[in-house]
């Protein structure tokens, strides 16, 4: 792995990078609470075909963390990213999980030119997600975190402890067996790296997107312009199903924003798959290329 700091639209973000440089980009978003160094389970198994550039996005780790909520809204987020994507060989193929699915797809959706292919791992398109999210079933009941991470004490109360309770939100309902303490360690630093953990929190209070109670069914959803989300370049899709976090729900009708989607489960998985299984993942991606 090598390590650089680089510049994007005028600011300094931290990049990660696995495999040869003349290979072709594969630009690898992580999630929350995560950080670039993430992928380095994944990475390696896909060195030999891919120069895999995995940054740390902004807010999070060694990359630029502003301060103000509307920093982080999904727009700024995505240009930080084209930036990163037009100083490769553009259009490439783009990956995301949790959080960085939401700006993979975005990139996709909005910087079509920049995108050759989206592999989403355990992430969302925002219209099915909305829609289940606002149904009051069991997706709203799942996404009721989401305003523990939104309320304004969430930065005293997760970082209370050294973190014990980020740590709590890491782990529960999971199978975290890759999490070791050295591991779990040096997430706590990148978390408490100076205005960090604000920073991460403010990628959901910046999202417009509306949690329902559970038996609550909400219809004042923010207005989505869904003929700007399609996405129109080859997309796989690979999901654990044990995911306690996203249930299948929240893909129902991916299909009619992607037309060239292909599903793949990765069997024994949840939330954390690119952890888990890395070689399964890694496999699934190898095959649905050559495809």
């Amino acid at each position: 792995m090598d390590t650089k700091t680089i510049e994007l639209n005028g600011q300094p973000f931290m990049l990660r990078s696995w495999g040869r440089p003349d290979l072709p980009p594969l630009l690898m978003l992580h999630g929350f609470p995560e950080y670039g160094g993430a992928w380095g389970d994944l990475a390696p198994h896909l060195a030999a075909r891919f120069h895999c550039l995995a940054p740390d996005q902004r807010g999070y780790g060694q990359s630029w963390a502003p301060d103000g909520v509307g920093n982080y809204a999904l727009s700024h987020l995505v240009s930080d990213m084209a930036a990163l994507a037009e100083q490769f060989d553009a259009p490439l193929c783009v990956l995301g999980h949790d959080w960085g699915a939401s700006v993979a797809y975005g990139l996709a959706m909005f910087r079509p030119d920049l995108v050759s292919r989206l592999i989403i791992a355990n992430g969302v398109h925002p219209v099915p997600f909305q829609r289940a999210m606002a149904a009051g079933g069991a997706q709203s009941a799942a996404s009721q975190y989401i305003n523990a991470l939104r309320a304004s004490d969430a930065v005293v109360r997760f970082s209370a402890d050294n973190f014990a309770l980020l740590e709590q939100f890491f782990r529960h309902g999971m199978g975290v067996d890759w999490l070791s303490e050295d591991r779990m360690q040096t997430y706590r630093t990148e978390w408490a790296r100076p205005g960090r953990l604000q920073a991460m929190l403010n990628w959901y209070r910046a999202s417009p997107l509306v949690v329902a109670e559970p038996g609550v069914p909400r219809t004042d959803l923010p207005e989505l312009p869904l003929d700007r989300l399609m996405v129109r370049c080859p997309h796989l899709l690979l999901w654990g199903l044990e995911d306690k976090a996203l249930l299948p729900e929240s893909t129902a009708g991916l299909e009619t924003f992607a037309p060239d989607l292909t599903r793949v489960e990765i069997p024994g998985t949840d939330h954390w798959l690119h952890h888990q299984k890395p070689e399964a993942v890694a496999q699934a991606i190898l095959d649905w290329l050559a495809t």
